[in-house]
């Protein structure tokens, strides 16, 4: 196991920018050390705090799977000074990462499941990593059907688009896109997330949703789902906006008596309701 409070050194293998506006950009990291690497052993949702010598440090969810060997990656919204200085940075910079941290989607639990996948905005990092992981040929056969819908402000801020468009392509996963407003030339679904949870309309028999985005995205989408007569121990969120030190030491994260960081991000609906209203 790492020491928690000293960041492994890792260079910066490849960067993308996966938006029009440019200011979102996937950053691909290599260990330089590999029993760094080898230690480094995730789960899907979990996240680490990543930093930049002299600028800072910050706790991003993990976006790549850990199917997809040699590397791992961050998706980052450029939002304050240290997410700049992440947009800032070029091929073979050195980047420190704390972690894994947190609990991640409890793998294990959704064996044989049904997978419903909902997701809004940049916050579908993880939600990549879960998906990249189940439809991996080594464990595709563990899981059930799988349902994605992934909602966006407009057509430019849709995240990771060649793996979208592989994962549209496969005829084991169905992939439901759409945007908040019409757009010429869009074909796919129009109007928020849980308006396309509400017509989607997935069916609760043997399956866990899985729900990542912004706090109202959360809500709303619970909400259908509730109506839909799914359960609370059938829904899990990801509270991602919650994260702070990544081990339980600042307090910042905490809701009632659970810290985000170390008990998080990832917590049934049933967990939730037992804590103060504060997600």
């Amino acid at each position: 196991m790492p020491n928690p409070y000293i960041p492994m050194l890792t260079k910066v293998k490849n960067i993308v920018s996966e938006n029009k506006v440019n200011d979102i950009k996937t950053i691909e990291l290599e260990f330089k050390n590999q029993e760094d690497y080898k230690a480094f052993n995730y789960i899907p949702g979990q996240f680490a705090e990543i930093s930049l010598i002299g600028k800072g440090e910050c706790p991003i969810g993990i976006a790549s799977s850990p199917t997809e060997e040699g590397s791992i990656k961050f998706t980052i919204k450029k939002m304050g000074t240290v997410t700049s200085e992440f947009h800032n940075c070029e091929v073979g910079d050195t980047v420190g990462v704390r972690g894994p941290c947190g609990n991640g989607w409890p793998m294990e639990d959704l064996k044989g499941k049904n997978l419903v996948v909902i997701g809004g905005g940049f916050a579908f990092s993880t939600l990549r990593s879960l998906v990249l992981y189940v439809l991996d040929e080594k464990y595709r056969k563990d899981f059930g059907d799988i349902t994605v819908i992934y909602g966006n402000r407009d057509s430019g801020e849709v995240l990771y688009g060649d793996v979208l468009e592989e994962w549209e392509k496969r005829d084991d996963i169905n992939v439901v896109l759409t945007i908040d407003r019409e757009e010429e030339d869009w074909t796919r679904e129009v109007g928020f997330v849980a308006a396309i949870v509400k017509k989607v309309a997935p069916s609760p028999d043997n399956a866990v949703a899985v729900v990542c985005g912004p706090p109202i995205m959360i809500r709303t989408a619970v909400a259908e789902l509730e109506q839909l007569g799914w359960k609370d121990y059938q829904i899990l969120n990801s509270l991602e906006m919650r994260m702070k030190c990544g081990i339980g030491k600042c307090g910042r994260c905490n809701i009632g008596n659970k810290y985000v960081c170390v008990d998080g991000p990832v917590f049934s609906l049933e967990e939730l309701k037992k804590l103060p209203n504060e997600y």
